[in-house]
């Protein structure tokens, strides 16, 4: 099936076009009524007072090229089909809507379509009385005896430039030789580990296997000049930059980390840190990104574009633009760290003995050890069958904590704050949280003054509060909420009844409102007992007797 987005093939880009420009947050951006075939983005504060900067080719690297219409960077785009270049009519009709006295600039990728579509536009407006010029971006450097390389990623930066130049109004010849020195100077290398989906497309490529990546391929997902074995993070980059820099040479660089569009934020991220500490390190002045530049659909790849700077491209890369898709740069510097002392979280109390207390801490822990195996088989009804060896878990804790004499059975707050803690450190999932925040903030409440009832209460309060559940959502606080209402009242034997009778009013709520209960559908839920709400019911009785 195609992995793609979209109501209307023929209508695709005309739509994204039409979501680019809603979107955009300067809104400053039209869309020129022409034609539907014809798909020009431009300026709508634009007033031909200065050198017009044109640029575009084949939909699908966006944000690239209508992103970067705006004040600073680009007078216009002209939006091809998807990997297609714009026609020549289309390219013909935004120079001329948009040129004025002071020419007009064409920025154009390497490719053959882009290269004889846009050179005939320029031709051709030039019988209109146009002064056009046109650079061509060729910063690919897979392929190094290629006579003509691609334009890829690098283009955005020559946008940057010339629309700098020709914001602060140099004359068409200026804009020209300084976008043409930024293409001298510039140099990029993509990677992927998988190729773009195209709309419609059912076949799932299988070009690049896995455990493997490309080196050198095309926005368009033209196969790359080699393949590498390995999908390490530090290696790729390495092999990037050795490229780069063998070409590149000396001095210090603007560096562009381009997201062909498939990698993920965290990823691209860490290939940012592996850059940080690559063989560059040094030569790196600016960051930018790591962004979504000129991408590939959703190709799971990246590519790196080196700037050799100067002057005059170091402020115009800084100089503020308002375009949807341009990222401002980040000066580059090593990780920033701050000393901080390591705070230890732990309950300072001193062992003591207390008979009575340890008689209900024995009771509770050899009960809920008793019961692994009935709560584990009721789990395995309605969640995924562990509640038994949780609470098991942790009470085989506690009990050895008090075989070893380790317990402060006289101190009650001390206690329920220890049992808490080694809760929250033995017993996995959730269920070890909640009982920790539920004992932890019931011992503070303790320490503060509270009555035991009225401190037990306030810790399943803060459970409630951030577990979520509630009073008839089919978990253990069914069980221990009425049991600790009636405990308030005095009476154990009336705490362990109400408890008892929660737990059995689980069987026949049909429907869970928290834990994993809730996923389960009614059928399995009706007639079985909530495991956590048995689990409370039986201490509960083993305490009383």
């Amino acid at each position: 099936m195609s992995r793609f987005f979209f109501n209307d093939r023929k209508q695709l880009v005309n739509d994204a076009i039409e979501g680019i420009l809603i979107s955009a947050p300067h809104g400053n951006l039209v869309k020129l009524d022409i034609d539907p075939a014809i798909r020009v983005v431009a300026r709508s504060d634009w007033d031909k007072s200065r050198v017009a900067v044109i640029s575009g080719g084949g939909s699908g690297h966006e944000p690239a090229h209508a992103g970067f219409v705006g004040k600073g960077m680009l007078t216009a785009a002209v939006c091809g089909d998807l990997f297609a270049s714009p026609s020549v009519d289309a390219v013909l009709n935004a120079i001329v809507a948009v040129t004025g006295d002071r020419g007009c600039l064409l920025i154009v990728k390497n490719y053959t379509g882009d290269r004889l579509n846009f050179g005939l536009a320029a031709e051709k407006a030039k019988r209109y009385g146009l002064k056009v010029e046109m650079v061509i971006v060729a910063d690919d450097i897979a392929l190094p005896d290629n006579k003509q390389p691609r334009g890829i990623a690098g283009t955005a930066l020559v946008h940057k430039i010339a629309g700098y130049a020709a914001e602060h109004g140099k004359s068409l010849g200026e804009v020209r030789d300084i976008a043409q020195q930024a293409c001298d100077n510039l140099w990029s290398l993509g990677v992927a580990m998988q190729t773009c989906n195209l709309p419609g497309n059912d076949d799932e490529e299988g070009r690049i296997r896995k455990g493997h990546v490309e080196l050198g391929l095309g926005i368009h997902g033209e196969p790359g000049a080699s393949v590498v074995d390995t999908q390490n993070s530090k290696e790729i980059i390495d092999t990037l930059v050795n490229a780069l820099k063998a070409r590149a040479g000396e001095g210090r660089f603007a560096v562009l980390i381009n997201n062909l569009g498939g990698v993920s934020a965290l990823e691209m991220a860490l290939l940012t840190k592996e850059l940080a500490h690559s063989a560059m390190k040094e030569q790196i002045a600016w960051l930018i990104g790591p962004a979504l530049l000129v991408s590939s659909l959703d190709m799971k790849g990246f590519s790196l574009s080196l700037l050799k700077l100067n002057d005059l491209f170091e402020k115009a890369l800084h100089e503020d633009v308002e375009t949807l898709g341009w990222q401002k740069p980040v000066a580059f510097a090593p990780l920033r760290t701050v000393a901080h002392s390591a705070i230890h979280d732990r309950v300072e109390y001193t062992p003591s003995e207390n008979p009575q207390v340890a008689g209900y801490v024995s009771a509770a822990t050899d009960t809920l050890s008793g019961l692994e195996n009935r709560l584990n088989a009721l789990d395995a009804k309605v969640g995924d069958g562990d509640t038994g060896s949780t609470f098991a878990q942790g009470a085989r804790e506690i009990a050895q904590y008090l075989e070893a004499g380790k317990l402060p059975l006289n101190d009650l707050p001390a206690l329920l704050l220890l049992v808490g803690e080694r809760l929250a450190t033995v017993m996995g999932g959730s269920s070890g949280v909640l009982m920790s925040i539920f004992f932890t903030a019931a011992g503070q409440k303790l320490h503060d003054g509270q009555p035991l009832p009225e401190a037990l209460l306030s810790g399943l309060a803060q459970m409630k509060h951030y577990g979520g559940a509630d009073l008839g959502d089919r978990t253990l606080i069914d069980a221990l909420q009425p049991a600790l209402e009636a405990l308030q009242k005095g009476d154990l034997k009336a705490a362990a009844q109400a408890a008892q009778a929660g737990a059995d009013a689980t069987a026949k709520m049909v429907k869970a409102g928290a834990g994993r209960s809730s996923y389960v559908n009614k059928e399995n839920l009706d007639g079985v007992t909530d495991p956590g709400a048995v689990a409370v019911a039986e201490v509960f009785k083993a305490l009383m007797q």
